[in-house]
Parts: structure tokens; sequence; C-alpha cells
């Protein structure tokens, strides 16, 4: 144990050197502000109590409410720290002090290892729990880990020097998370406890403001009063299922993140580009630039060109691509069904055969760090080569298709109008194709011109459905917002899949489909029991247009794939996933709660890229 406590104090040492940490006011080699200092020991002196209360609980000391109690106060006493925690200290934070309450996988060698999560977020749905009763030496152990690892990263802090310019950057990154995660319920799974959270984050970041930029006053004034008004909005007493989560978004979160960005000295850390597909250049949280589309590609944004894209372009429309001929990527991805096919599971080049799975979507498909519905691959140019490769798709290689692309007059005038001498290479073929690809955006959907105000209203219904979207029905604690797919935010350099329990067929008898997704993927450090039937969490953007439904493309209608989460997916309807993330509680959704839902939905239609 003390070797692996020397370990971790290291790993925080060199993770709290690699940052230069910057003021508003450019001072170097300052204390860091009383503020911070405090909410640092506030912190700490919350995780003592949490610990001495849970052990007391432990030996029947103390009630549950207690403990309850105590979670509920460390974690607003979290909150109020997160923006700057969370962000210079990413990584540590999310596996020791505040990580999702999901199991993980470690390499021992190439083997996988089963790690169970740590931190605050797994304490708050193990005490808000019916098991609370029965896991007490848990919870005491859990608590005191927590404690232990806070301990580690408080020592290194507290002495420091700071200097804080990036704290800017680090509270609008805050936003998107206490909006993300905060109030749809993604970081409170058992309290449920988010909305006073937010508050307390806001509260925090507030005091910190205050205190810490002495920028131009009229905007600081605008700012403190945004955060004012959010923050009494938030005080609201009114249920987690019933607040207005879309007036929360359009009228604070958003005008929060849009003014914080263009305060005087913000400077956004250059080191973000490279570990983040995160644009903090973008003045709304739904702005169709607020990712970095060339953060996810191994092509670079310097060798992108309207001409390469034009060559992509056509590339992807020609069969010439596949051995015999017969297929395109047009033929699964149809621009005309928003980049689908419109069946259940794309035919093969083997006539009467099919492909294994549904083809999702292409639109928005670059926002990924892993491609497939298995995850197998882990970039655009990889998920090409697989089709090239594979013998139900194109079967063939890229010696054959480079040979054929040589031989064809107008297509080596193209690659050489773009690239130069002796340019058909697999790499130039890779770069148009991908180009072409990362230019299928769609971020100007009815709902998106809302929020960033180029559209005056939207329909009841549509507001309705998006408050079901982000509370009640939870469907925003795995469609992250704006990409509405698995797309991990604030940082946006992961991918979530997810294990749901989707039936064969659920127009019959529940049966559980037989494709074990992930855990079949080929990558031997993710053969482990936590992935079997775990599929990546595509995007629900255009999925008015994209049905048929899941990896399996089972579900034909909108309605039925709503009926199947309303019902708490496989687990819910009894077919035992022992595994299964989606949450097996019905939801107990009215039908005009189901209505409402839909229309939101299609709201965010927009094919404004197929034209």
């Amino acid at each position: 144990m003390i070797g692996s406590y020397k370990k971790i104090v290291a790993a925080v040492v060199v993770l709290a050197g690699s940052f230069t940490i910057i003021s508003f006011t450019r001072n170097t080699g300052s204390a860091p502000p009383e503020v911070l200092s405090n909410y640092f020991s506030q912190f700490n002196l919350s995780l003592e109590k949490l610990d001495k209360t849970t052990n007391d609980f432990r030996y029947g000391k103390t009630s549950l409410d207690s403990v309850q109690l105590a979670v509920k106060n460390t974690r607003l006493s979290y909150k109020k720290v997160e923006f700057f925690l969370a962000f210079y200290y990413a990584e540590y934070i999310k596996s020791h002090i505040n990580g999702a309450p999901l199991m993980h996988i470690e390499k021992e060698g190439t083997m996988p290892k089963v790690v169970s999560p740590e931190g605050l977020q797994v304490l708050d749905e193990l005490v808000f729990s019916d098991e609370a009763e029965a896991e007490r030496n848990q919870i005491a152990s859990l608590s005191k880990t927590i404690r232990m690892k806070y301990a580690v990263l408080y020592s290194s802090i507290t002495g420091q020097e700071f200097n804080n310019q990036y704290n800017v950057t680090a509270m609008r990154q805050q936003l998107i998370r206490d909006f993300s995660m905060g109030v749809t319920g993604f970081d409170t799974p058992g309290s449920l406890n988010g909305l006073e959270e937010v508050q307390s984050s806001f509260q925090g970041m507030l005091t910190f403001f205050k205190d810490n930029y002495n920028g131009n006053t009229v905007a600081k004034n605008e700012v403190i009063h945004l955060f004012e008004e959010a923050i009494a909005y938030l005080n609201n007493p009114v249920s987690f299922e019933d607040f207005d989560r879309l007036t929360f978004l359009k009228s604070f979160v958003d005008p929060l993140y849009k003014k914080l960005g263009e305060l005087e000295g913000a400077v956004n850390p250059d080191y973000l580009k490279y570990t983040s597909g995160w644009n903090p250049e973008s003045t709304s949280i739904f702005a169709a630039d607020f990712l970095n589309p060339y953060y996810f590609t191994e092509l670079k944004k310097g060798d992108d060109s309207k001409e390469l894209r034009e060559l992509g372009k056509t590339l992807f429309y020609d069969p010439i691509v596949s051995n015999e001929g017969k297929l395109s990527c047009a033929s699964c991805h149809n621009p005309d069904k928003g980049f689908t096919d419109g069946v259940p599971k794309s035919l093969s080049n083997i006539q009467g055969k099919t492909v294994l799975r549904n083809a999702p979507t292409l639109l928005n498909a670059v926002y990924a760090d892993r491609y497939f519905y298995d995850l197998r691959a882990f970039s655009l140019e990889q998920q090409a080569e697989h089709v090239i490769f594979n013998h139900d798709e194109f079967n063939t290689a890229y010696s054959d298709i480079l040979s054929k692309l040589k031989a064809d007059e107008t297509y080596a005038d193209k690659f050489k109008a773009v690239f130069g001498k002796d340019a058909v290479t697999r790499e130039n073929f890779s770069k148009a194709l991908v180009s072409y690809v990362m230019s299928l955006q769609s971020f100007s959907s009815q709902f998106d011109k809302y929020i960033r105000g180029e559209q005056a209203d939207i329909p009841a219904e549509v507001k309705r459905g998006f408050n079901l979207f982000a509370g009640k029905a939870n469907c925003a604690t795995c469609h992250f917002m704006p990409t509405f797919s698995g797309l991990v935010p604030p940082f946006y350099n992961e991918n979530e899949s997810e294990i749901l329990g989707v039936l064969d067929d659920p127009k019959k008898a529940p049966r559980l489909d037989m494709d074990m997704g992930r855990n079949d993927n080929k990558i031997q450090s993710e053969q482990a029991w936590i992935f079997e039937r775990s599929f990546k969490t595509t995007t629900i953007r255009n999925i008015e247009v994209t049905g048929p439904y899941f990896h399996n493309g089972a579900y034909s209608t909108l309605e039925e794939v709503i009926d199947f989460y309303d019902n708490g997916g496989g687990e819910g309807v009894g077919l035992g996933v022992s595994n299964q993330t989606l949450s097996p509680d019905a939801l107990n959704l009215t039908d005009e709660e189901k209505s409402d839902l839909i229309a939101f939905l299609k709201s965010l239609t927009d094919l404004s890229s197929v034209r």
C-alpha cells in the first residue's frame, strides 16, 4: 500500500507540474487566491467529516440519514471548487474524486483488468440506493479512499504558487459540465440533487470571479448579474423533474458561456488543442464550431481544402472503390436518407446476405474517438479501412483501389491537381475521403437556431420534449449535448458505450439480441464481461430520417424506441441483463410526454449539408 501511495503522490505532482496556471492579472509567483484556498480547505474538511460519519455508520453509531446528509454536504463543497480541480487535474479527478459509477478496463500487458469505480458519484449512487444499509463496509471504505486520494492532491496544491489566467476557460468548461452533467442528473445518480449542486457550483464561480477578475468593469458586472440571476433561478422551489432546463440553458448558461469568452484578458491554453475536442473560441454551446473536427482526425487543418473535399466526394459516390464495382460508400450511406440506407442491416456484396449491423448516419460522424457500434476503429481513417478490407463490404485492398485510380485518367488528373506529382497514394486517398465525411456536419437544426437566437421561437411541445429529454426521461445522461451522442463533455475526447439489453424483435415476445458488441471487437484488451452487448452511443441528431434504429435495426419507429427505454431496456422486461448500464426502472412516461419527446427529437433534424 505504501508503494502504491507513493506512486499516486508522484503522479499527482507530475500532473500538477504539467500545467502553467496563470492569473487573470498575469502576475506570476503569487499565492493561491484566498477564495480558492478556502474552497480547497473546506472540501478537505468535509471529506474528513464524511469519513468519520461513514465509519460510525459502519459500526451502527449513526443513521443512514446522517450519511446521506454528509455525502450531500461533501458534494456541495466539492462543486464550489470543481471548476478549478476538474480543469487542471482532469484525469485524477475523473479517476479518484468524481468519476462516473461505471466499471472500466485497465490493461495488464495486453489483457484487460476490470476495475471498480471510485469517487463521489459512486458514493452518491450507493448511499441513496436500497442496498445502502447492507453496504456499510463498502460505503465507509469508499469514503476513506476518496479522502485519502484528495489528501494527496490537497497537499500538492496548497503550497503551490498560482497564476490564474486560464480560469475563465475553466469556468466556461464548468458551465458545460454543469448543464450536460449537473442539471441532467448524470452527476447525482442516487440523490438527484443536481439542481442544488449546480447552484453551489455557480456560487463558487461567482465568488471567485468577483474577487479575482480585474478587467473591464462593465463586462465584469454583466457576468456577475447573469450569475446572480442564474442562482436565483436555481433557487426557485421546483422538483428535479419540473425544472425548466431549456430556459436555464437559453437565458443563463449559454449567455454566460458567451460573456465569459469575450472577457478582456481571458486566455485559452494552447494544450487544449491536443487534449480536447472542445473549441474554446466558440461563442455558444450549440455553435456550429463548438467542437474542433480536426482534433478527431489524422487529417490536419492545413492539409484540408475545398478541392480535397470535392475529390473525396467523388470517391464517396464511386463504386470503383469496391472489388467488383458494385458498392460505393453511398450504397449504405445515402444522403437522401440522412446518410443511412433505411434498412435494418445493410446489404453486403454477396447476393442475399447482409452485413452484421445497421448503418449509422455519417452526419457529424467525425465527432468521435471510436468508430463502429463495437468501437473497433480509432479514427475515420481506420473506419474506412475496415470497410475496404471487409469480405462482406468492399472486399478489396488499397493496392487494387490505387491501381484502378491511377489507370483512370480523370482521377489521376484530379489527384495531381490537389496533391501534385505521384499523388495517387493510400494516404492521399484517405485524406480525400475523410475531408468529405468531415464536411457532413449538422448543427443548424430548428433547436440549434433557437438556442443561438437565430430563430424567435419553437413549438411548445418541442420545449416540453427537451425538458423531458434532459430530465425525467434520462436521455441526456447518455446522449450528451450538443452532439447528442456518447461523446463525453466537457473535454469531448472519449466515447461511451452502453449496455441497453436491446431486443432482437420488439414486436415479439422479449428476447435479447445475441450480438456481443464491444466484447467481440477483436481488441484483446477489451475482451471483458463488462462490454458484453455494449454498443457505441450514436448521435440522435437527424433521428427522424435515419431509422430503423439500434445496432440491429430491429426498431422501426421512434415510438418503439421510446417504449423500449420507458420499460427499462432488457433488464426492465425481465431478461436478466446483469451488466446493463441503462437503469431497469420504468420511466412511466405518459402518452403526451412520449409525443413531446418525439417532437423534440424531430427538431434536431438538419440536412443542410446534404444539399
